[in-house]
């Protein structure tokens, strides 16, 4: 293996919020493998098309180095628990297909993005960091914390793993099929003349973070966890050591209410959001104060990020223009 040598890379879920903005960032940064598309609906197909592309990889990357970045994941709070066992199985297919020599697994490194949201959603007092007890409220919360265990047990074939819990997403891309994203729905519903629902108190604390800015701080990371294991006496930097897996948050470590929210979009719209206040199950759900802090490479949070503003109406430009098209 090349020293410095950029690593082959696969996006899993690249078509997603997280995803596509991964893809973007990668350009210029590390190759990019040429994967098919996943049949998610299928998943009998899906589960084929996973493993075989996770071989692939191994062989593409040969003798050089590679990263696999799992952005999949359809499921949210409201979810059933079946949907989250089918996403399960992809992600243990894929790994299974990771399982090379113990050289290939000294080459990869695997990021899994999981949910801050979801695994401290009953922790107690925040902020949350890194060391903080975890209490998933839902299924969605519990899926994400199986999946973290997975990938954690799957790391003692040699491979590095990072596991990314994070913030409150928002920007250009969001699917607005799925009902989650607050800036993306308000902002939709502006776009729309219509009212939108909000089914928690409006001092209800959340960490918004601009997808793009996110997308950097991951690759950040699996540069960091590269480095880590080049490292001479690195944990992690031999076969027979412990399993090199480090989990850390990606947050603005700045959270603000849904009324702040609320108020910010009111300035960019130049009127005042329809808002409709209700109840729902799923409320009981969501933790009032999702305040998030990060005590593990805190190096990598010294960044300048996309003021909340500016991520707002980026996101506003891009659903105006996807409504255009499907409106067209």
């Amino acid at each position: 293996m090349t020293v410095g040598q950029p690593p082959l890379t696969w996006v899993v879920g690249s078509g997603g919020l997280l995803g596509q903005h991964v893809v973007a960032a990668l350009r210029g940064r590390a190759p990019v493998l040429d994967a098919p598309r996943v049949p998610w609906d299928d998943p009998e197909q899906a589960a084929r098309v996973l493993a075989d592309t996770a071989r692939q990889l191994l062989a593409a990357a040969g003798e050089g180095p590679w990263q696999v970045i799992w952005c999949a994941g359809a499921g949210v709070t409201g979810s059933s628990v079946a949907s989250f066992e089918t996403e399960h199985r992809f992600l243990v297919t894929a790994l299974e297909g990771l399982r090379g020599t113990a050289e290939q697994a000294s080459r990869g490194v695997f990021f899994l993005a999981s949910s801050a949201g979801g695994i401290y959603a009953g922790a107690g007092a925040s902020p949350y960091d890194e060391f903080s007890p975890v209490r998933p409220l839902a299924p969605y919360g519990w899926a994400k914390l199986r999946a973290e265990q997975t990938v954690t047990d799957w790391a003692a074939g040699g491979a590095s793993v990072v596991i990314g819990r994070i913030a409150n997403l928002y920007g250009p891309g969001q699917n607005l099929d799925k009902p989650q994203g607050l800036v993306s729905q308000l902002c939709a519903a502006h776009l729309e003349r219509r009212p939108s629902s909000i089914w928690v108190s409006l001092d209800t604390l959340r960490d918004y973070l601009y997808a793009p800015d996110c997308a950097q701080m991951v690759l950040d990371c699996l540069d960091r966890a590269r480095s880590e294991r080049a490292a001479p006496g690195v944990l992690g930097a031999a076969a027979d050591e412990a399993p090199h897996v480090v989990t850390k948050i990606l947050a603005t470590q700045r959270a603000i209410t849904i009324g702040a929210v609320i108020a910010e979009l009111r300035r960019i719209f130049r009127r005042r959001p329809s808002i409709i206040l209700g109840a729902s199950p799923v409320s009981a759900m969501q933790s009032r104060d999702l305040s998030l802090r990060s005590r593990v490479w805190p190096e990598l949070d010294r960044r300048t990020l996309t003021t909340f503003p500016a991520g707002v109406s980026a996101t506003l430009q891009d659903l105006q223009v996807h409504l255009q098209q499907r409106g067209g």
